[in-house]
């Protein structure tokens, strides 16, 4: 994969790429008067969407309306966004007023009703604000601006300490292609989707098939890589949109610039994974796991969710504690075929276990490294050749304060 280095990388959001307007207004939907809690989204023509959506079974009225929206169409022109009320578990009511969101702004946009999609993120089973949630739609179309991108990142955060959004532009068949970003997420925060909101922006010229696929597999490579918590939410919903205003020919898997696409969009997903990770509830530390030698990917990858999902082992982080031996606990349980007597664990490649055992490092050497803000982890099953690398992080006391009086 071409390195992230290869690419133009900038701070502009979802409206860096030509033909993207966006806005974040103040609505009155979170307890805080002064925070914003709707963003929009708007391409000035009908734009080539794609999504991933999570496997959660209870999903919320936003994500099963968006899915089949891109399920029949594969088009969109509008994304219109609320924080602050998840709009899940709120049986049908819930399912009418996700309709009446995006009915009423393809109404005030001028569009195809078809043509809106919508998301929320937020407390779950209370029902919509629909007064205000009305009112707040108007004002993001009447503030809409090709600059708003930054407000409307900002708009739709939660228990975000910042807002998330980067921008990348590349050249493909001579032609200036931008792709922009924005993103939420800090808490319930695990692989399947990893609660987060991603909405990216292009000006290149994607075939709907491809469009699917490139994003499908970004996410494989990124989001899907991360864990803060464990927990999996009811409402993540990634949206990509391309609107072809590059000019570019027509992107699909046969087109020499494809793997160009297809390296920036995933490099863009990898970055915005990073930020949600280093922003998670309370985190104080970034870890990164690579699991090697396994029989397959899908046993690394158990070793892998198994760390990053113990307590145990992420408090030990969390207080510089050198207690290898939650891991190899954690290894243990994971599922995963494994012998004990093969294992070895390294942080920031100091080996620290081998053959199931002690190296014999000093434990003041392992909390010298666990006490900086981001390090590495590396486990060897030595059961073949498979691996998998994911971030994660600490979990500390913030993080039980801040989900411990969530609604309150």
């Amino acid at each position: 994969m071409q390195g992230h280095r290869t690419f133009n990388w900038f701070t502009d959001g979802v409206t860096a790429p030509a033909g993207f307007a966006a806005a974040g207004i103040q609505a009155g939907i979170k307890p805080a008067h002064d925070k914003k809690d709707m963003a929009l989204i708007f391409a000035g023509r009908p734009a080539v969407v794609a999504g991933v959506f999570t496997t959660n079974q209870v999903k919320a009225a936003p994500v099963i309306l968006c899915r089949r929206r891109i399920k029949k169409s594969r088009l969109a022109q509008a994304v219109i966004i609320n924080s602050g009320n998840a709009n899940a578990c709120t049986g049908g009511k819930g399912s009418a007023d996700a309709e009446s969101m995006a009915a009423t702004t393809a109404k005030l946009l001028n569009i195809n009703p078809s043509l809106a999609l919508v998301c929320s993120t937020g407390t779950i089973g209370v029902p919509l604000p629909m007064e205000k949630i009305k009112r707040g739609i108007g004002l993001a179309v009447k503030n809409l601006a090709r600059n708003g991108g930054g407000e409307a990142a900002r708009a739709i955060m939660t228990t975000d300490t910042r807002s998330k959004q980067i921008a990348v532009r590349l050249r493909i068949g001579g032609k200036k292609i931008t792709i922009g970003a924005m993103a939420k997420g800090a808490g319930m925060i695990a692989p399947n989707m990893a609660t987060l909101l991603v909405f990216i922006t292009t000006d290149a010229a994607v075939a709907p098939a491809a469009l699917q696929e490139a994003l499908s597999s970004a996410v494989a490579m990124s989001f899907n890589c991360i864990l803060v918590d464990g927990d999996q939410s009811t409402n993540d919903t990634i949206l990509c949109l391309a609107n072809g205003l590059a000019g570019n020919r027509t992107l699909t898997r046969q087109q020499p610039g494809w793997k160009i696409f297809q390296s920036a969009l995933t490099a863009l997903c990898q970055k915005l994974a990073y930020m949600i990770v280093e922003d998670g509830e309370g985190v104080t530390k970034v870890v990164r796991l690579i699991v090697k030698g396994g029989q397959s990917r899908a046993e690394a990858e158990k070793v892998a969710r198994s760390i990053a999902r113990s307590p145990l082992v992420k408090t030990s982080w969390f207080g510089a504690d050198p207690n290898w031996g939650r891991i190899m606990c954690a290894i243990g349980y994971s599922g995963a075929a494994i012998d004990p007597e093969k294992i070895s664990i390294d942080y920031n490649g100091r080996l620290a276990v081998i053959n199931g055992q002690s190296a014999g490092l000093p434990p003041k050497n392992l909390t010298k490294i666990i006490t900086g803000k981001e390090f590495t982890i590396g486990i060897d099953l030595h059961r073949g050749r498979a691996s998998y690398s994911m971030l994660t992080c600490d979990c500390s006391l913030d993080y039980v304060r801040i989900n411990a009086d969530y609604m309150t």
